[in-house]
């Protein structure tokens, strides 16, 4: 049996909101949690954070940016498609609790796990400020849904479109210069969530980053997830994807996704080479 999409639509340049009908994952799903999907028969697994939960009709909300074969796959599906697998919820959820004043930072498209995470947050009693920033203010989506899941929502942009003009860091130091912060959460590129880790390190605040971008296979198997915290190795897709972000060696991560990055981009340079000697 399918997953069936039940709503698709761009909510900016190239990155998507869909919905399908996933109740038994829904059903156990919690903030933070990822799941796994294949959109056709012989397509990869893919890892995605799950963006929203609908608990009574088992509707799931994913957000995803199309970069690959398999997520423009899922772009070029539409409402009444049906996914072939949908398996989830995987990795350790966010430790929610009620910190006192909780900070959520998310950059770019990692606004679409921060919603959930925001809204647990609130609902354990905290207070909650959600710091939302882009490269421009086509690429800030869910405002309306943000504002109702935190306490105050800010954003900011890299050119000034759209909120303040620079990144979620300013905003994160203008909070803590005026009040207590208990604890943070970062969710999107890696060296926005390290900046935020340096900013609140001397300062004693608990601070978790989402390492949910490095995730491949999404069981451990791969490898590619693997990470140091705190001087051991750990695995994204299994220990996390949330960990003490005080405890991360991002440098270690960086390097590593240079890596592959450059290993993507001969890949393709062969793969282009090898159209045009066909032509």
């Amino acid at each position: 049996m399918g997953y069936k999409i039940l709503s698709k639509k761009e909510l900016c340049p190239n990155q998507y909101e869909i919905t399908v009908l996933a109740p038994f994952v829904v059903k156990n799903a919690k903030a933070g949690q990822f799941i796994i999907f294949r959109a056709e028969e012989n397509g990869e697994r893919v890892p995605l954070t799950i963006a929203d939960v609908d608990k009574e009709t088992g509707a799931l909300t994913l957000v995803f940016m199309a970069v690959g074969y398999s997520t423009k796959k899922l772009a070029s599906l539409n409402e009444g498609d049906e996914l072939v697998d949908v398996v989830g919820p995987l990795g350790q959820p966010t430790h929610i609790k009620k910190y006192g004043t909780v900070v959520c930072l998310a950059g770019g498209y990692g606004a679409a796990p921060c919603y959930l995470i925001a809204k647990a947050f609130k609902a354990a009693g905290n207070k909650v400020y959600m710091v939302m920033g882009a490269r421009t203010k086509d690429l800030i989506f869910w405002q309306d849904k943000m504002k109702d899941a935190c306490s105050e929502l800010f954003i900011t942009t890299d050119d000034g479109s759209l909120g303040e003009k620079g990144f979620v860091t300013g905003v994160l130091e203008k909070i803590m210069s005026r009040e207590k912060v208990d604890y943070a959460i970062a969710v999107g590129p890696m060296p926005m969530m390290k900046a935020v880790a340096d900013m609140t390190r001397d300062k004693g605040i608990y601070t978790e980053a989402s390492m949910n971008p490095i995730m491949v296979d999404g069981t451990g198997m791969c490898g590619a997830c693997r990470l140091t915290v705190g001087g051991e190795v750990k695995f994204a897709c299994v220990d996390g994807p949330d960990f003490n972000a005080h405890e991360i060696d991002f440098d270690e991560v960086i390097n590593r996704t240079k890596i592959y990055k450059e290993q993507e981009r001969k890949r393709s340079e062969n793969c282009n080479l090898l159209k045009v000697t066909k032509q």
